[in-house]
């Protein structure tokens, strides 16, 4: 499929798929996108495609040119649903691999062997002749591997997973032949992109000042269309939002109101300090996007859970194993509880805490059976002393 003179669309679509990578929803399937560039002196391959589909893909690049006659095989992420082609593309090609210099070590994995690739960043470039590919570092989109390629000439930027999104129309792969596809846009940058905000403008930084007439990401539509409008909707979405409060959210679960007793006492010493403060029953709360905002959005993450069977209850771990798309780092977290005899349950939540790099300023506090007037006292004290650490953090 040619997107522009000697520059081919030879990626493969999947529209049966419905769940990526295990966890994310992809209810209108997607594609690999794959791009065949053709110089007057060389030829370049920008990303490959997921293993399986392999021979579909070799078939899509010899009706345009003999696999053999690339010279460049650019790899801007090596997650193998972009690079699981690449150990059978070298089987019918001698062509040089070109990375950044962040996946050298992740290249030697996927190979297990040394294939002394072409290491590139900022700044540098190759020629096809008529045509100069420019690399610039994109760390941490998603990837800590990742680069942007940009076509100076056709002013094409191939960005790789940033700005794409899963989605899937079997007739065309030009953002203005498809339908809305919005909806998966919206929700692949907040599912894959979410925790990497700050790489996410730093990269727009970089390209902002380039002319980008197409961008050609490794999934979803090829934006030819206001490509621009794409790129400042993540400079929109990344852009931290400002409050001139500080917040915290406290997440409970409370077979018998011990806990709930608790999480109300914490979070009154929150508000009477200044803390905004908003508080949520887990045996009615489902975890969706709302959620998971608010929590975004807080300056603090308190958790509690009575003790049962030795663990925390399961729509605890629930919520805790749904924030892989936010980044922790830094925001405040405290685990409290209720428990019978062993009450292991505040310790995991605090241990989990720790493993996302949330800062515990308090050890967490537990309370056997039902909570005493003490023990009320203690939970609306931490509350106090959480609120000073909120009002002085960052």
């Amino acid at each position: 499929m040619k997107i522009k003179e000697g520059v081919y669309w030879v990626g493969v679509k999947d529209p049966k798929l419905r769940i990526f990578d295990v966890i994310m929803q992809a209810e209108a399937g997607t594609t690999y996108n794959s791009y065949l560039i053709l110089g007057n002196e060389k030829v370049a391959l920008v990303d490959t495609v997921k293993a399986s589909f392999r021979d579909e893909f070799f078939k899509k690049i010899e009706e345009i040119i003999p696999i053999e006659k690339i010279d460049y095989i650019i790899l801007n992420h090596l997650e193998p649903d972009h690079s699981g082609a690449l150990p059978y593309i070298l089987e019918k090609t001698k062509a040089r691999v070109v990375i950044s210099k962040n996946a050298q070590v992740i290249l030697k994995e996927l190979l297990h062997r040394d294939i002394n690739p072409m290491l590139v960043g900022d700044g540098n470039s190759i020629s096809l002749g008529d045509k100069t590919l420019e690399f610039i570092q994109a760390p941490f989109l998603h990837w800590p591997d990742t680069m942007f390629t940009y076509l100076v000439e056709d002013s094409i930027l191939f960005p790789c997973d940033f700005l794409g999104c899963h989605y899937c129309d079997e007739n065309s792969i030009f953002n203005d032949e498809t339908l809305d596809f919005s909806f998966s846009f919206k929700h692949y940058f907040f599912t894959i992109m979410r925790p990497f905000k700050e790489y996410s403008l730093q990269a727009i930084k970089k390209i902002e000042n380039k002319k980008i007439e197409i961008v050609a990401p490794s999934h979803g539509p090829i934006l030819r269309n206001d490509p621009w409008k794409y790129i400042n909707l993540y400079r929109e979405w990344s852009t931290p939002k400002k409050k001139d409060y500080k917040k915290a959210v406290i997440f409970y679960a409370s077979p018998y109101g011990g806990t709930a007793a608790m999480a109300q006492n914490i979070a009154k010493g929150l508000m009477d300090n200044g803390i905004v403060t908003e508080i949520f029953d887990l045996s009615g709360t489902g975890i969706d996007e709302t959620i998971i905002d608010i929590i975004e959005e807080s300056d603090a993450l308190i958790v509690g859970s009575s003790t049962i069977n030795g663990d925390a209850i399961k729509p605890v771990w629930i919520l805790l194993a749904s924030l892989a798309t936010i980044s922790l780092r830094n925001k405040i977290g405290f685990a409290f509880g209720t428990y019978a005899w062993s009450g292991e349950a505040a310790k995991m939540i605090e241990n989990r805490m720790k493993d996302l790099k949330m800062k515990v300023p308090e050890p967490f506090l537990r309370a056997q059976m039902v909570p005493t007037e003490e023990d009320l006292q203690k939970s609306y004290e931490v509350g106090k002393r959480l609120a000073e650490v909120i009002k002085s953090s960052s």
